[in-house]
């Protein structure tokens, strides 16, 4: 296969990487089907995608007329039989969990051509955690997207000792006709590249609200009053899903035993998950949305 012959992309997983992911492709031509074992996920989906793609407009970044081309490309279908039907890309974005994500493999490894190729976005796994599962470990790479996918157009695409070099070549490629700036792991490495410095700075400013040392919007103050940035920690939170953080967290504290993660995952369960605060999807998080706090010119008082 080369990367030109990708035409038909299954995005398996309707949640908000999988919905960007999918009208990402369906914007760059691509025929794309959006699976969800959840048929209300899809209909959320369906929705959140066209809204996406009316503030896609709204900021000059496509004409009306292509985005409702691309729209017409994404198809939401909850039949997994259907979805996977000659496939040439399978893009996963389901919950990191490692069980999980290989049960769902093996489901599509059965219904899925054999030349189609396997990816992951997961943002804290690493593919080897993965490969054996999937049936088609020569053809497994995780393949990471960053929200906003349009906007934060780095692809990270992370290979695992046993991927065929041919793979990622071909991956390579098709992150380029996507808009995308491919980077290519040398070896496997939980948080890929900016994830790792991300997750570190994000880690820290969750356990300063966990242990009450300062309020969530003073925590963000002090990153984006020293560092000048748009945005602090709590807010790209939100931007990411104050249930992916939990998840994420509450993985990795189970596997660690690390008495602080387990805190900084309760934490975000109670104040914010159990409460369907889950951040700009939901419309309240560490801020409310659509005009949060920080976005405010009273947020960081001018000297």
């Amino acid at each position: 296969m080369k990367p030109e012959e990708i035409q038909t992309i299954l995005v398996v997983g309707a949640g908000t990487m999988g919905q960007q992911i999918a009208l990402q492709c369906a914007m760059h031509n691509f025929t794309v089907r959006l699976y969800d074992v959840k048929a209300a996920a899809l209909v959320t989906a369906q929705s959140r995608i066209e809204t996406y793609a009316q503030d896609i407009v709204a900021q000059g970044l496509s004409t009306s007329e292509r985005m409702q081309a691309a729209l017409a490309r994404i198809s939401a279908i909850n039949d997994p039989a259907e979805a996977a039907a000659g496939v040439d890309l399978l893009s996963e974005s389901i919950p990191e969990n490692p069980t999980l994500k290989g049960k769902v493999f093996a489901q599509f490894n059965r219904l899925c051509p054999s030349e189609t190729i396997f990816t992951t976005n997961t943002s804290s796994l690493i593919p080897s955690m993965i490969a054996p599962t999937t049936g088609r470990p020569e053809r497994f790479v995780a393949m990471h997207f960053h929200t906003t996918v349009w906007i934060s157009n780095v692809m990270d695409i992370m290979p695992h000792p046993g991927t065929a070099p041919e793979v990622v070549e071909i991956l390579e490629g098709f992150g380029h006709r996507i808009g995308q700036i491919p980077i290519v792991l040398k070896k496997e490495n939980h948080g890929y590249v900016f994830n790792a410095m991300l997750n570190a700075l994000n880690g820290a400013a969750i356990t300063l609200a966990a242990n009450g040392i300062a309020a969530p919007h003073d925590i963000d103050r002090a990153w984006m009053g020293v560092m000048k940035m748009p945005l602090g920690p709590m807010g790209i939170l939100d931007g990411v899903g104050l249930d992916t953080a939990w998840e994420i967290t509450d993985y990795w504290a189970g596997v660690t035993r690390d008495p602080q993660l387990q805190a900084n995952a309760d934490y975000l369960k109670r104040h914010f998950v159990e409460q369907g605060k889950l951040g700009v999807k939901s419309g309240q998080g560490f801020y409310a949305y659509p005009n949060p706090a920080f976005s405010n010119p009273d947020f960081l008082p001018k000297a």
